[in-house]
């Protein structure tokens, strides 16, 4: 019993290690948050949430091992996606207005400022962003796959941007399916958590709301150029 709830806790701290970093899931998250309210955010996390569940299924199938392969393709979905990203930042951008009105009293409960913008919009923003991600593909195909396979894993050292300076700090076997559950529940909580702190946040600190629309903006434009001028150089066409 102890060992599962141990693999089942070093599941959900990798979940968290992958979710939290700054990145352009969070940024749309974000931006959703503020503008339409909890649920909204949280809707937008569970689109990013779904296309993680659908590359793990579509992986152990062997049905997206062809993207590592094929350079033309991996490229053309990177360049989709950099478009995305640079469409949602200009959306956000135009919807600022909206963040500069006070969250109502009744905001955590997804009736925010905004109430009249759907829900289901975030999901699909999200969804469709994290399904033109090739790197998230590459991920499921690699370590993401190996979670079910006997051996270990260490947990920390995939943690975007500082994993080099986490490797040997959490090494669990892998092979079990209680890690892969933990996994998701450590993805669950960041996209409860991240959305509730920031509704919480922007209805008692003055022009929160905007700064993170505009960051969230900024965070999507940056990642959409970088996404762009990395599909050139897949295809080819830039050094």
């Amino acid at each position: 019993m102890i060992d599962v709830l141990v693999t089942g806790l070093a599941g959900s701290i990798f979940g968290l290690a992958l979710a939290a970093p700054p990145g352009p899931m969070n940024a749309v998250i974000a931006e959703e948050s503020v503008v339409g309210g909890f649920r909204a955010g949280v809707t937008a996390g569970l689109g990013a949430m779904v296309a993680d569940a659908t590359f793990f299924v579509l992986s152990v199938l062997g049905v997206v091992a062809i993207v590592q392969e094929a350079t033309l393709l991996q490229g053309t979905m990177v360049g989709i996606g950099g478009v995305l990203m640079l469409y949602f930042a200009i959306d956000a951008v135009r919807e600022l207005d909206r963040t500069f009105t006070t969250f109502d009293e009744d905001a955590t409960t997804g009736a925010g400022h905004s109430g009249d913008r759907p829900d289901a919009r975030g999901f699909r923003r999200a969804f469709v962003l994290a399904l033109t991600n090739p790197y998230q593909i590459i991920f499921w195909l690699t370590v993401g796959v190996g979670l079910l396979t006997p051996g270990t894993v260490d947990v920390l050292s995939q943690t975007p941007y500082v994993g080099g300076h986490l490797e040997g700090l959490l090494v669990v076997r892998t092979g079990k399916p209680t890690l892969l559950v933990g996994f998701f529940a450590g993805i669950g909580v960041w996209i409860v958590g991240f959305p509730a702190t920031l509704v919480t946040a922007g209805r008692r600190v003055d022009r929160f709301a905007p700064a993170v629309a505009v960051l969230s903006a900024v965070f999507l434009a940056g990642f959409g150029v970088f996404f762009l001028y990395d599909a050139l150089s897949t295809v080819g066409l830039v050094g």
